[in-house]
C-alpha cells in the first residue's frame, strides 16, 4: 500500500507541475479569444500574428537555442533522434492516408484535411514552447533536432495537400526554403563554428528575447483565429470529437511503445508525446482560407484539441514518468 500511495503520489506531483506550463498556454489562447470577440484588435490581427511567428519569433527561438547546444558532439550523439522520429512518422502517414475516408467520405478535399491533422500535431508553436517549460531549455535542441522530419514532411507533403486542386502549387522542393529551415541552418553554423561567442552581447540578448514571445503570442493567435468562429458551432461536429482522441491519444501512444520496442530512452519518449500528442495546429484553418475554402473543420479541430490537451499532455507526462 505504502509503494502504491507513493507512485500515486508521485503522479499526481509530475501532473501538477505538467499542467501549469499547460494552463499559462491556455490563458494566452484565452486573450487571443476575447481580443477577437470583443473587437479590441483589428480583422487582420491573425494576418500580422502569424507573420511576426514566421519570420522573426519562430527564428529567433530556433537560432538561439542551436547556437547554444548544437555541437559536434550534440550531433554526432542525438542522430537517433530523427531516425526514432522517422520511423513514428512512416506509420502516421500510413495511418492518416485510410482513416481520412473514413472521416470524410468522398469530399477530396475534407479528406486532405483530416489526412493533415491526422498525421501532424502542433509540433511547431505548441511543441517548442512547453518542451523547455516541462523539461528545460537544453532539451528544445534535442526536440528540434526529433521534428526535423516533421517540419520536411510539413513543407513539403503537408502544405501540398493543404492547397486545393486547380491552384498553382509551387515545388515542394522550394518550399523547404523558408524562414525555419534558414534559421536552422544559421543556428547550426554559428553553433558548431564556434562564432556564437563573438556576437555582441545585445544582439544575443534581443534574439533571447524574441524567442521568449513565440510560445504566447502563438497561443494569442490560436485563440484569435478560433474566436473568429461560433462556438456552438465548433462544437457540434462529432467527427472532429474522434480525430482529437486519436491526435492526443491513441496515436502518440502506439508511437511511444513502438518507440519503446527499438530501445529508445526516457527522454525520446517524451519527445514523442510533444511531437505527436500535441494538438492540431491551424494549417488546416490558414490553408483553406486563403484559397476560399471551408475552414470550419480546421477551426473545429484546433479549437477542441486546443482544449483538452491542457489536460491530455499533463496526464500523459506524468504516466509516462511513473511507467518509464
Amino acid at each position: 500500500l505504502c509503494n502504491i500511495w507513493k507512485g500515486m503520489s508521485e503522479l499526481f506531483e509530475t501532473f501538477k507541475a505538467t499542467l501549469s506550463p499547460m494552463l499559462v498556454m491556455f490563458l494566452c489562447m484565452i486573450v487571443g479569444f476575447l481580443a477577437n470577440k470583443l473587437k479590441l484588435a483589428p480583422e487582420n490581427t491573425a494576418t500580422v500574428l502569424t507573420k511576426l511567428e514566421n519570420y522573426f519569433l519562430v527564428p529567433a527561438l530556433i537560432i538561439n537555442t542551436f547556437m547554444k547546444y548544437c555541437t559536434v558532439s550534440s550531433v554526432t550523439e542525438q542522430y537517433k533522434l530523427i531516425l526514432y522520429c522517422l520511423a513514428a512518422l512512416v506509420i502516421a502517414l500510413a495511418v492518416a492516408l485510410p482513416l481520412s475516408k473514413v472521416f470524410a467520405g468522398d469530399d477530396s478535399y475534407k479528406r486532405n484535411i483530416y489526412k493533415y491533422a491526422l498525421a501532424f500535431g502542433n509540433f511547431s508553436f505548441m511543441g517548442n514552447a512547453i518542451v523547455p517549460a516541462i523539461m528545460g531549455d537544453s532539451m528544445l535542441y534535442n526536440y528540434m533536432l526529433y521534428i526535423l522530419p516533421l517540419n520536411v514532411a510539413v513543407y513539403t507533403w503537408g502544405v501540398i495537400i493543404l492547397i486545393p486542386k486547380g491552384e498553382k502549387t509551387q515545388n515542394p522542393l522550394k518550399n523547404l526554403l523558408n524562414p525555419i529551415f534558414i534559421s536552422i541552418l544559421i543556428g547550426a553554423f554559428l553553433g558548431l563554428s564556434g562564432l556564437s561567442e563573438s556576437i555582441p552581447s545585445f544582439i544575443r540578448q534581443t534574439i533571447s528575447s524574441l524567442s521568449s514571445c513565440m510560445g504566447p503570442l502563438a497561443m494569442i493567435l490560436t485563440g484569435f483565429v478560433i474566436g473568429s468562429y461560433d462556438i456552438g458551432g465548433l462544437l457540434k461536429n462529432k467527427k472532429v470529437y474522434i480525430a482529437t482522441f486519436l491526435r492526443l491519444i491513441v496515436l502518440p501512444s502506439a508511437f511511444i511503445l513502438l518507440l519503446k520496442l527499438l530501445s529508445a530512452d526516457k527522454n525520446t519518449l517524451f519527445l514523442t508525446l510533444f511531437a505527436y500528442g500535441t494538438p492540431l495546429g491551424l494549417n488546416t484553418v490558414v490553408f483553406p482560407a486563403a484559397y476560399g475554402g471551408d475552414t470550419s473543420t480546421g477551426a473545429s479541430m484546433a479549437m477542441i484539441s486546443h482544449t483538452l490537451c491542457v489536460i491530455t499532455i499533463p496526464v500523459m507526462y506524468a504516466l509516462l514518468t511513473i511507467l518509464f
